[in-house]
Parts: structure tokens; sequence; C-alpha cells
């Protein structure tokens, strides 16, 4: 069980992970809690350093999923409220409070309940936490997807973070809604060039966080929305070496699992409601 003090150094650093064939030394089991404490509140200092505000998953899917300019979200992001929920299943994976077993039925497992001090992770964990029953990943998969107000909860994030802007907008010049253009461009930019170097390029240097947005992503389609669906079809072997690479530390492949796993459910519940909407349409 990881010790109620990584869990506040995570909520300040949202664990960044290694490089391929890298072991984090915040992983190695000769470490003690305190020691993984301080590794990550020395990289906070480094984030620190960076105008860039350090952002967990779902928000980074979210930045995928909204169009820049208007503040709404794409069309080609189709179901990226299941990438959302998934998003935030491995980022409670990441930080050690939950664990999936490994088999026919991957059940997920509290392992540590400490608060990290996000709204939204500490809402999921909670509710996996005191389910009468564990449940499978599949289950808590669209549970967190449909978590009330999920897309204006973590815009709400990013408007704090200074990275959007809350506006109003309207629909057919007479209902209003919430519209989250960007304030600051400089997170997508960067976002979308780690994207570019990891799919486009041979580089061996791909961090765990990042594979673990491409499995997510991809399994949504939001990869479409920044690159080009012909060139993206040209790497499908570069993207398929990405989220299957098993040269990373156990409780990073832990994540790197169930991140795929999470985006196989994605993709079934997709052909579901397209099968059902196809039946209704008869």
């Amino acid at each position: 069980m990881l010790h109620a003090e990584y869990h506040q150094a995570y909520s300040l650093n949202h664990a960044h992970l290694p490089a391929f064939g890298t072991i984090d030394p915040a992983i190695r089991t000769n470490e003690s809690p305190q020691s993984r404490t301080l590794d990550v509140a020395n990289k906070k200092w480094d984030v620190m350093q960076n105008n860039e505000p350090d952002l967990f998953l779902h928000e980074e899917i979210l930045l995928l999923a909204l169009k820049d300019k208007t503040g709404t979200i794409d069309w080609k992001a189709g179901h990226f409220g299941f990438a959302l929920g998934g998003a935030m299943l491995t980022e409670l994976l990441l930080a050690g409070c939950i664990e999936v077993e490994e088999g026919k039925k991957p059940f997920v497992n509290v392992v540590d309940d400490a608060p990290l001090g996000d709204p939204l992770l500490d809402e999921s964990l909670d509710k996996i936490a005191t389910a009468k029953r564990r449940k499978q990943l599949s289950h808590w998969l669209p549970v967190l997807a449909h978590t009330p107000k999920l897309m204006h909860r973590v815009a709400a994030e990013l408007c704090r973070k200074d990275v959007l802007k809350e506006d109003e907008g309207k629909v057919l010049f007479f209902f209003k809604r919430k519209i989250y253009p960007e304030l600051n461009p400089e997170p997508e930019r960067r976002l979308i060039e780690r994207l570019r170097e990891a799919i486009f390029t041979d580089t061996a240097e791909v961090d765990s966080r990042t594979m673990l947005l491409i499995s997510l992503a991809n399994a949504v389609g939001l990869l479409n929305i920044p690159f080009d669906a012909k060139e993206l079809k040209k790497r499908k072997d570069r993207i398929e070496h990405i989220v299957t690479n098993e040269q990373f530390g156990e409780a990073a492949m832990q994540a790197i699992r169930a991140a795929q796993a999470a985006a196989m459910a994605i993709s079934l519940m997709m052909s579901t409601n397209t099968m059902m909407m196809a039946n209704i349409n008869r």
C-alpha cells in the first residue's frame, strides 16, 4: 500500500513515468515510501520551472476533443466520454489507488483509498471503494464516463489552470450553452507534438503517459482530430507497437494493460451502440 504522503505528492505532480527501457526510481521496490515522496516532490519542482501546466490524462483527452476557437466538441470526437472515464481509471492506477486483477474477469481492487486532492479522481475512487461488491473494469468504465457534468468539470479544471476560458454560446440563436475556447495554446501544442513524435517517428523515447494517452485516444478516434486519417493508417503498425510495448516497470505495465482493456471495452460499447441504433432505424 502506498504511503499517504506519496498520495499527497502525487496530487501535486500526477506521477510522471519513464521512457522505454528505463525504470522509474519511484517504482523500485527497495525504496521507502518517504524516498518516493521526496522523488515525486522533486519532480514537482521541475514542473514548477516550466510554464506548461501539468495535466491529467482526462484533461489531455478533453483538449484533443475540443475545437480551439469555438470551444465546442469536435464532431470527430465521437464517444470521447468513455475515454475520459478510462483516463480517470488509469490515473487511479498510476497513483497506486487501485489495481486490476489479471485473467478473464479483471476485477478492480482498491489498494489505497486515501484522497489524492483532485475532486474528480477522489469522487471516482470513493465510488469504487464504497461499492458493496467488487466490480470489473468493464463496469467502472461507463460508470465513470457518465459522471454528472463530467466534461464541464474537466473543463473547469483546465480553466483554473488558465488553459481554457469559460464562455457562453448559443444554439439555434436561442439556447445558451457553456463553451470553452482555448486561452493558452501552448499545452495543446506540446501535447500534439508529443503525439506526433511518438506516432510519426520511430523514436524509442516514448514515455508511458504518452503511450497511455495514445491507447485511449485511438480507441475513440480522437487521433483523427489533430492528424490526417490517411497518415494515421500508414502508421497503424507503429501505433500497435506503442500500445503493446512491455519495457516498463510492473506498476506502469498494470496501468498500460488496464488502459488497453479500457480501450477494448470502449470499442465494444461503441459497436454495441451502433448496432442498437441500426436496429432502431430499421
